[in-house]
């Protein structure tokens, strides 16, 4: 019976033993083939790196990029930067005409002399505070083109003066009236232009201006007519 135990255990010991050897082998084993893939990979990262390397010899070279140099403008190139900015309908107008063409400025189909009387009536009103053009114009509904070209000839008649003002961002001009024009309207039909007794009439004549009947007709024709809305 102790012969056989002893049997029995010869016998584990010897299958440990044998046990204990695979256990090495395969440790081996793993190694060995964790070995041959990272070789791979090593291969593989050297075949990309190599590859990336010639593309870069065979690239034709860029040229080397000038950082682009921001010109510094001088004082008087800002002052005409700004001045271009700020410039108005009617500068531009000024640069393009001449001064006969400002002066002799017509409105087809409009009486301008009328117009101006009527401009003058309603600058009149706003006195030394003047007046927008934009709202002056919109009033005699007038382009703002033409309404441009008619400041400027009012301004070089001396009619009017312009002012020029930054209004919500945007360079307009304010007119202010200097003078009223001579207006021929008020003597209009006025019997002394065609008087068929112009020679007798004195102040001291039998014909005078102060028991004139011919007078006398015209004023109360006039004033009996509708006053025009300005």
């Amino acid at each position: 019976m102790v012969k056989k135990k002893d049997t029995l255990i010869n016998e584990a010991e010897k299958i440990k033993t044998d046990i204990a050897v695979l256990k090495k082998k395969k440790k081996a084993l793993d190694s060995s083939s964790a070995k041959k893939v990272d070789v791979k990979k090593a291969k593989k990262t050297a075949k990309k790196t190599e590859s990336k390397k010639l593309a870069k010899k065979t690239e034709p070279k860029k040229p080397d990029e000038k950082p682009v140099k921001v010109k510094k403008l001088t004082k008087k190139e800002l002052e005409e930067s700004k001045r271009e900015a700020e410039k108005t309908l009617e500068e531009e107008l000024e640069e393009q005409l001449t001064d006969e063409e400002i002066e002799n400025f017509q409105i087809e189909k409009v009486d301008m002399e009328r117009l101006t009387n009527k401009i003058c009536d309603v600058l009149a009103e706003h006195e030394s505070e003047g007046m927008f053009q934009n709202e002056l114009w919109k009033k005699l509904k007038l382009s703002s083109r033409d309404g441009s070209r008619l400041s400027l000839k009012l301004e070089r008649m001396g009619t009017i003066t312009r002012e020029k003002l930054l209004e919500n961002n945007r360079w307009t001009y304010k007119l202010i009236l200097k003078k009223t024009p001579i207006s021929t309207q008020s003597i209009e039909n006025a019997p002394c232009l065609v008087c068929p007794v112009e020679q007798k009439c004195s102040l001291e004549g039998e014909i005078s201006p102060t028991n004139c009947q011919f007078i006398e007709d015209w004023v109360l024709a006039e004033m009996k007519k509708p006053a025009k809305s300005k």
